[in-house]
């Protein structure tokens, strides 16, 4: 790794942020929705804010291997060992996009033995972006305005926030078995930005998922004192065979007792 990691977060939000601003070109006028080989949505946005990415991490971390979601796609998996390794998400909520509700993502992530250390979410629409630092701190930039954020110890009932996109029965009944005052929606990995903010407590997502979906989401998180779990109670690690998730649920400060 050629850079300090707080100056490799620095350089990650910058970058999403110019990824951000590619989207949004394509964003602002017509744009075709095409489906890869696993249905999922794709569109010029996704392949754009990609090339910009690791174009850009090429120039500060050469010799670190990058798993991004369309280069996955098209077969190109570099072999990641038991080195660090960087996952990328250049479009997360892709769905989100095709709606135009906003409620999308850029992700990049460092992991360093199977957990994400450094990670930056970018908002394009709502030019907000949320990251942690080497400190094990988590930041919010908004309006222009640098926050330090962390997640809340609810008191009483429990508030959800639940995939807009990919809610499920059995994300109801998960959350059946708590308490839950209120529940709300949201895209892509903004959900982990919530948590770590404190505007919501448990995020349950039982369906499918890959790795740089939420590596990004969860070391804001992780940094802002929150957790992510499989539904069993045990750490979330990344680098997998496949790079896929088991269904997990992300935690606020404490985790609740039933």
């Amino acid at each position: 790794m050629t850079l300090d990691k707080n100056a490799l977060a620095e350089a990650f939000c910058a970058i999403a942020e110019r990824a951000g601003d590619e989207i949004l070109r394509v964003y602002s006028g017509e744009f075709e929705v095409r489906s890869k080989a696993d249905a999922s949505p794709v569109t010029d946005a996704d392949e754009r804010a990609e090339r910009l990415i690791l174009e850009q991490l090429a120039e500060i971390a050469p010799q670190t291997p990058v798993i991004a979601e369309e280069s996955v796609a098209a077969g190109r998996v570099p072999a990641i060992g038991d080195r660090p390794f960087l996952l990328v998400d250049p479009l997360d909520g892709t769905k989100e996009f095709v709606s135009r509700n906003g409620e999308f993502t850029v992700n990049i992530a460092l992991v360093e033995n199977g957990l994400p250390v450094i990670g930056v979410v970018h908002l394009p629409v709502l030019a907000e972006t949320y990251w942690c630092d080497a400190d094990g701190v988590a930041w919010r930039l908004r309006d222009g305005e640098r926050a330090r954020i962390r997640a809340r110890a609810p008191a009483d009932g429990l508030i959800a926030v639940a995939s807009r996109s990919h809610s499920n029965p059995e994300t109801d009944a998960y959350l059946a078995r708590f308490h839950i005052e209120e529940r709300i929606s949201a895209g892509s990995s903004l959900k982990f930005c919530r948590i770590a903010e404190g505007v919501a407590d448990i995020y349950p997502r039982i369906g499918r998922t890959m790795e740089w979906d939420i590596a990004a989401g969860h070391a804001v998180l992780a940094a802002a004192g929150g957790r992510v779990t499989t539904l069993d109670d045990a750490p979330l690690r990344y680098g997998k065979p496949g790079f896929a998730n088991p269904p997990f649920v992300a935690w606020g400060l404490e985790r609740p007792q039933h």
